[in-house]
């Protein structure tokens, strides 16, 4: 199932939306398609395609933690059309994909056309002999049972994989609790992105369309600020459309792991050379101002206690925490590595660093923004210089 690179340049659509107005999202989705070729030849009338966006917790559309339903209802029309079979899904790392859905405003735009929830709480085991790195995966049955997928990803700032984007999206096709297994298991940013590679070449979404309208800086993928962005991308090629998004944050694409392991396993490509950019031109788009912090996590595990001085750690903002104990039930770790400090909890639970792998999930999910990822001074001291690239 991994694609062999073609000599063609990969093509990404850019096109201009000003905001979530349905109808001017649904012109610009029908523009950036028609930019790319249209949908007909990437599907079959009958054909039962599976419409995957961000629903990473329950949060509403204008708080930018998922894919605006705008977005999602312009696709699913768009793909109606061509006779196919339509349903939805994701699985949440917080909370049941219904709650999320609906919170989100996802599945009222599904109702209104008839789209069907897909079952992502049970999961198969499916053996990948492509993979690389991984080669057993459990999918979520509602992803094995469609013929296609189509990926729908809100463009926002990630605690470990510096963005998170078409790649990082179908991190949602694995169910619940099983997530969290990944994060122990591979606790080394670099490993865990080469399994997010290999999870894409295994599941080879057939078009990616990332919301950008309104994305996410900051303190993302849940507590950040929601940042205007005006565009949606359009691409079959997930590693040039995530390399285009960094080059409109002034984002490096060689410091985004999933991108140089995705270009050496033939999932796309991320050179600027390679890439044929259609519609709007990237400089009339790009913002030299986009928060995030661009220190790679490169020194995951428990066993290096020297990365207590040295790698970026989570930390909580007393003033903003509330006690809602959501980061120490996230914590994949058991016994968690953030916990009470008593059984009263009138205080903000504390970190054991000793424990800590730095998957950020506590930092990932806190509904107030209270987690930060700090880099301690010997770390900031360490990171290398980089020269900009293209």
């Amino acid at each position: 199932m991994v694609k062999d690179l073609d000599k063609r340049a990969a093509q990404v659509a850019l096109v201009k939306c000003y905001s979530y107005e349905y109808e001017k999202v649904k012109e610009a989705v029908e523009k950036g398609l028609e930019l790319i070729g249209g949908i007909n030849h990437m599907v079959k009338p009958g054909e039962k395609i599976l419409l995957k966006p961000n629903l990473l917790a329950a949060e509403a559309p204008e708080k930018c933690v998922t894919t605006h339903p705008a977005v999602f209802k312009a696709v699913a029309e768009a793909f109606i059309a061509t006779g196919v079979i339509l349903s939805y899904g994701d699985s949440p790392a917080l909370g049941s994909t219904v709650r999320v859905a609906r919170k989100a405003g996802i599945m009222e735009a599904a109702e209104e056309l008839g789209i069907e929830l897909a079952d992502f709480k049970n999961g198969e085991e499916v053996t990948f002999s492509g993979g690389r790195q991984n080669k057993k995966f459990v999918i979520a049955k509602g992803v094995i049972a469609c013929d296609g997928l189509v990926s729908l990803p809100k463009f926002k700032t990630h605690g470990l994989t510096l963005l998170t984007g078409a790649i990082k999206n179908q991190f949602g096709c694995i169910p619940g609790v099983l997530k969290g297994e990944f994060h122990v298991k591979l606790p080394q940013v670099q490993d865990f992105a080469r399994m997010l590679v290999d999870l894409n070449n295994l599941l080879q979404p057939r078009l990616f369309v990332m919301d950008a309208i309104m994305a996410m800086e900051g303190n993302g993928p849940r507590g950040g600020n929601p940042r205007y962005m005006g565009v949606l991308l359009f691409s079959t090629d997930p590693v040039a459309l995530d390399a285009t998004a960094c080059r409109l944050a002034a984002v490096r694409p060689d410091e985004v792991l999933t991108l140089k392991y995705g270009q050496e396993s033939g999932l796309g490509v991320w050179e600027s050379d390679k890439i044929e950019l259609l519609g709007e031109p990237l400089e009339g788009l790009q913002v030299s101002d986009f928060k995030t912090d661009h220190k790679a996590r490169s020194l995951g595990g428990n066993s290096n206690k020297l990365r207590n001085f040295v790698v970026a750690r989570p930390r909580i903002k007393k003033e903003k925490c509330v006690q809602c104990g959501i980061c120490v039930e996230m914590c994949p770790l058991k016994p968690s590595a953030v916990d009470w400090i008593n059984e009263s909890r009138v205080t903000n639970p504390s970190y054991n660093y000793d424990r800590c792998i730095r998957c950020y999930c506590c930092q990932e999910l806190c509904p107030e923004g209270a987690i930060e990822i700090y880099t301690p001074w010997a770390g900031r001291m360490l990171a290398p210089f980089k020269p900009k690239s293209s």
